[in-house]
């Protein structure tokens, strides 16, 4: 098989998520490069969660309508998904009659080990119908909490029914992460020393993967009361000399935004997670959205340099995390990674040699006597940084204040200081430029313009249809340059993104006439093939 999905659903509970994760696993090992995206409603017993895995020789990160298995643990799953099922249906027969494969997948957890086992049958009665080899299902069952248990039920499972196909060996194994996963490691990489965060889906995990790894890397990680408070308690250990991050989602950061500014006029580094979801307000908590684009580049009193990046699979988010932490202290302006649901909490097949992408860039101590100046007013407006504890006298302000840091209201020194924290624009634009943060891919006068986690779908489509992609991995500053080079010969502009008004489009428009705005804003990723639907029936 070249490409199939696959598609595990149960109510909440049942193990949909972890059988999707075992599967994976087990094609992991045959070669193929995973994609998964999981989807689950904002309770905290029951509903519907099904997680849709897609399985290719090449890596492919979009969601197909066509499911090739349909894997049910409960009959809501057949009633919901049955429609879009063009293969093989491997069910519960202790709770579903129907026709297709039927495995009484309880009964054989409870006979070999527990009921919540079930999932373990599921995993080993689809691995009989696809050909798996034995060997290779006791491979990823021997680092699952009781593995005797576990390769029991899966065995019996296994037993009981026919193959329907016979899988082969395409590739290496890749490393199975997440979004979220992918960007903690990028900021590690980078000297990743403090993280601060509040609970918020669809960022919350990022703080549960970097506490099980605090010990590792010596850093410290801390879930403050609220997240006016972990934006001014990274600000604070920042002044201090620590690099440090926080995430949030659109919400969170909205009570962040006044810590934004602190950052801007203290000229203190800050990385910023925003993992969009669904808004306004509380919105649609689980689901996705690329709709707080303007309001991140906005967000904050008063005039100042920002970074905005955005990226569009866990490869780029490991990197351009990496880069946000690098720049954020070499230019000493906050920066901003704005991810979304489908990139935080799907799974990837990480392409290995995106590691070697990863710096460390480290700062100057020069300057660090006792009449040190902390916004000491250079030429491109980069101020040597100090911290705390040694000659130099080290000051912080919200106030508008003198190249020692000293407030003032004199008028000529506003505008000294305005002015030089502008000036780090013209040496930051010329970097941003150099380092390719506008992606194209194919050829053709007709072009597909999409960012963040539409890149994926956006992709596959315009090669089936015959577009030319361009992917935006930094909207502040813009890559102007490098975005009016990608649109030499192109005719026709199309914009593809995950929200109601456009707002890429907006800013696409700047640039280019934008002929068709292709948008979905229900909360779920674009299928390919309904933008290829769209662009030929323009």
């Amino acid at each position: 098989m070249e490409d199939f999905q696959v598609l595990i659903g149960g109510r909440a509970g049942q193990g949909s998520k972890a059988t999707g994760r075992l599967i994976a696993k087990v094609l992991n090992r045959y070669g193929y490069k995973i994609y998964i995206y999981e989807d689950y409603p904002s309770l905290i017993r029951g509903g519907h969660n099904f997680s849709l895995l897609r399985a290719s020789r090449e890596r492919k990160r979009s969601i197909k309508k066509k499911i090739d298995f349909l894997l049910a643990l409960n009959e809501d799953t057949i009633e919901k998904h049955s429609e879009k099922l063009d293969g093989e249906l491997l069910f519960n027969s202790d709770k579903v009659d129907c026709e297709g494969v039927g495995v009484p997948i309880e009964t054989i957890a409870k006979k070999h080990g527990e009921k919540i086992m079930q999932n373990t049958a599921l995993l080993g009665a689809f691995c009989k119908l696809v050909g798996v080899e034995k060997e290779i299902l006791k491979e990823v069952i021997s680092n699952m909490p009781k593995p005797e248990k576990n390769m029991a039920v899966a065995e019996e499972a296994y037993s009981k029914i026919e193959s329907k196909c016979n899988l082969e060996k395409c590739g290496d194994p890749d490393p199975l992460i997440t979004g979220n996963e992918a960007l903690s490691l990028g900021a590690l990489e980078a000297g990743l020393e403090n993280y601060f965060a509040y609970p918020m889906t669809p960022s919350t995990s990022i703080l549960h993967f970097l506490a099980d790894l605090k010990q590792d890397h010596n850093i410290q990680v801390m879930q403050p009361e609220n997240e006016i408070a972990v934006i001014n308690a990274a600000l604070g250990a920042a002044y201090a000399g620590k690099r440090s991050m926080v995430g949030t989602s659109g919400g969170g950061f909205a009570l962040m935004a006044e810590g934004v500014s602190l950052a801007a006029v203290s000229e203190t580094p800050i990385v910023i997670v925003e993992s969009q979801r669904a808004g306004p307000a509380s919105g649609v908590p689980t689901y996705n959205a690329q709709s707080d684009l303007k309001f991140v580049l906005s967000a904050g009193h008063g005039d100042f340099l920002r970074i905005v990046f955005t990226p569009g699979d866990a490869e780029e988010a490991f990197y351009l995390t990496n880069l946000a932490m690098n720049m954020t202290w070499k230019y000493q302006i906050p920066a901003i990674v704005l991810i979304d649901k489908d990139i935080s909490e799907s799974t990837f097949s990480f392409d290995r040699s995106t590691l070697e992408m990863a710096e460390y860039w480290e700062e100057s101590k020069n300057g660090c006597g006792p009449d040190y100046q902390r916004y000491q007013d250079t030429d491109f407006g980069i101020s040597p940084i100090c911290y705390p504890g040694g000659e130099a006298t080290v000051r912080a302000t919200s106030y508008e204040h003198d190249e020692y840091g000293t407030t003032t209201e004199i008028p000529e020194k506003i505008v000294k200081m305005q002015d030089k924290r502008m000036k780090k624009e013209t040496i930051l634009k010329e970097e941003i430029d150099r380092l390719g943060l506008i992606k194209t891919f194919g050829e053709s006068d007709k072009a597909i313009v999409t960012w963040g986690s539409s890149k994926m779908a956006a992709k596959e489509a315009g090669k089936k249809a015959g577009w030319k992609v361009i992917q935006i991995m930094s909207f502040a500053p813009f890559p102007e340059k490098a975005f009016r080079e990608a649109l030499e010969g192109v005719e026709r502009v199309a914009v593809v993104e995950g929200n109601r008004m456009g707002q890429a489009a907006d800013i696409v428009e700047r640039y280019v006439n934008v002929d068709q705005k292709i948008l979905k804003y229900d909360g779920r990723p674009f299928y390919e093939e309904e933008i290829v639907e769209e662009l030929e029936g323009s």
